[in-house]
């Protein structure tokens, strides 16, 4: 059996210069790399996943609803696509990417490099526990983590200090959402 730390999403694009702004996604990035330095080597694995879309179709909209159509972002080969710099240099075993034709919200959407979902990984890794953090505590963490709680045997918390949602409204109805699914919440000193 083995831990997992899934960070997702710790991208330019979702950062305050970035397509799709998240107050305080730069100082979240520099949390998340602070708790790797000190705390990486309490995990067997460390994977992270990006939004990459080359053409997600209706998701991406010049008049978005900001529901279910955006602005732009996470565009593939774009410097704010690629990891965010406090977390670039952070050892990772795996790198997701989701979105490429579609809007992708959960991590378990996308796949390796080599092909490989992130629902293989944690079947072959046998990952039994995982924390999760990153942007945007409101929508790609809520909805990762809600796919993980569904995986057979995996215990899944989220780290909320190591995340930010898109607004304390909708943070709000992603604690109360993965709190009625069996996430478990926490701070990330427990």
């Amino acid at each position: 059996m083995s831990r997992a730390l899934l960070i997702v999403d710790v991208q330019p694009t979702f950062c305050e210069e970035g397509a799709l702004p998240i107050d305080g996604g730069n100082a979240c990035a520099e949390r998340i790399a602070d708790y790797v330095a000190r705390h990486g080597d309490e995990y067997d694995l460390i994977i992270t996943t990006q939004d990459w879309h080359i053409d997600p179709g209706s998701h991406f909209s010049d008049n978005p609803d900001y529901k279910d159509t955006w602005p732009p972002h996470g565009v593939a080969g774009t410097e704010e696509a690629e990891l965010h710099r406090a977390i670039n240099g952070i050892p990772r075993d795996y790198c997701v990417k989701k979105g490429a034709y579609a809007a992708a919200y959960s991590g378990f959407e996308g796949e390796t490099p080599d092909g490989t979902t992130l629902a293989e990984v944690f079947m072959d890794e046998a990952v039994d526990q995982v924390d999760v953090v990153g942007l945007a505590l409101s929508h790609c963490v809520k909805e990762t983590a809600l796919d993980a709680v569904r995986l057979k045997g995996v215990r899944v918390r989220v780290l909320l200090d190591l995340t930010e949602p898109v607004s304390p409204e909708s943070g709000q109805e992603a604690i109360e959402a993965m709190r009625k699914s069996g996430v478990t919440l926490v701070g990330s000193a427990a």
